[in-house]
């Protein structure tokens, strides 16, 4: 899927709120973060004895809904930070595996023990919760879920069918995920180092983030200002392998360079990189060879969250724009937990302490199995 058009969409993003293992809110996450604090943990919910790590990034407190499942509350909990959501907002839901938590309860049973409650009833049930005029849809693109569905939504606002797009991302960490990462053998032991050279693999959160877009007119209508603008996106599939990605980073490089061409902008527009860094030996490689690639030596910042909330799948890349958003107002970039000896193409780039954040863009980017790969890039909502 090639989404290298030149339309510089201008996206604007209204309102955010994110839950992760940090805190209950995006203010007590980025202090979190700024503190380099790292909500990963021994996990209680289920006996991690079979497995090869017995930590993950899960939020205290998080109890199942009236489906059963913990997804519902997540969600809740996320969406209580907005308001005055348009009720004709088209709904993207990102997730990828959703209610699982019912799979290992009660067969995939609902509370009333006959219904199935699948991710579409997800969908719908938020959708109705909310008031919206349209059920929505959700998008499954692995790791790369969120990012994928902020772009279409940005796609959608900018091809004028919507004027409002509501994306809302969240998994869990549940034995069913957790047995799954642990058979592929890349959970680490320890806390995870993303871009760190004696990293071991990754280690799993859970989260949600909540992200309101509008086109500008709706907008300034409205009387409302831009907390950040989205300018460019790209998404790309390398088909290397079904879990690894290539380690050329050919395919990253290919939707961060469509993302540019959608913003109007060169490779000396990006101050810094949110990256996936999920702190696995062949993914924090990826990155790096894929951002060399695009932005040969220029000078520019790299970090990642991961070592700090864990690798929250689908929530990822909404997570990680709530978090770019806070960056632009806080002038900041959060340290990237777990990692104090870079890569040779990460030194000088990546830091265990928070930094000041250049003027310009930051670009986003996650990835996923299957080979996808999508990249956004924000720049401040401020006045220049």
């Amino acid at each position: 899927m090639e989404t290298g058009k030149k339309i510089n969409p201008g996206v604007w993003v209204t309102q955010v709120s994110a839950v992760t293992a940090l805190g209950s809110t995006l203010d007590a996450t980025w202090q979190g973060l700024i503190k380099g604090d790292t909500g990963i943990r021994e996990v209680k919910r289920f006996s991690t004895a079979p497995y090869a790590s017995r930590i993950a990034a899960c939020i205290d407190g998080l109890n199942p809904g009236k489906s059963g499942s913990r997804i519902e509350s997540l969600i809740d909990n996320t969406l209580d930070a907005l308001t005055g959501i348009p009720k004709d907002a088209f709904l993207i839901l990102a997730t990828t595996k959703g209610p699982i938590d019912l799979l290992e309860e009660n067969g995939f049973r609902s509370a009333t023990g006959t219904e199935p409650f699948l991710i579409p009833d997800l969908a719908e049930s938020v959708s109705r919760k909310l008031g919206l005029s349209t059920p929505g849809v959700n998008i499954n693109a692995a790791c790369a879920s969120s990012t994928v569905a902020l772009i279409l939504g940005g796609m959608r606002i900018a091809s004028e069918k919507a004027d409002a797009v509501l994306v809302v991302c969240a998994d869990l960490v549940t034995e069913f995920v957790f047995s799954g990462f642990s058979a592929l053998q890349i959970l680490s032991a320890n806390p995870c180092a993303p871009f760190d050279r004696k990293r071991k693999g990754l280690s799993l959160g859970e989260g949600a983030a909540a992200v309101l877009l509008m086109s500008p007119r709706r907008a300034r209508s409205q009387g409302i200002s831009p907390l950040a603008v989205i300018r460019g996106w790209g998404i790309s599939g390398d088909a290397a392998h079904i879990v690894s990605p290539d380690r050329s980073g050919t395919g990253l490089a290919r939707a961060v360079k469509q993302a540019l061409s959608t913003a109007g902008i060169g490779p000396e527009g990006i101050a810094a990189i949110n990256a996936h860094g999920t702190g696995t030996v062949q993914n924090d490689r990826m990155e790096l060879a894929a951002f060399h690639t695009v932005f040969k030596d220029r000078a520019f910042l790299i970090h990642s969250v991961k070592g700090a909330l864990g690798h929250t799948l689908g929530a990822a890349g909404g997570i990680e724009l709530a978090v770019s958003v806070k960056a632009f107002q806080e002038k900041q970039i959060p340290p990237t937990a777990g990692c104090t000896d870079p890569e040779p193409l990460g030194k000088g780039r990546i830091f265990s302490r928070p930094v000041p954040l250049p003027k310009g863009c930051v670009l986003s980017t996650n990835s996923g199995f299957g080979g996808v790969n999508a990249a956004v890039i924000i720049e401040s909502g401020e006045a220049p």
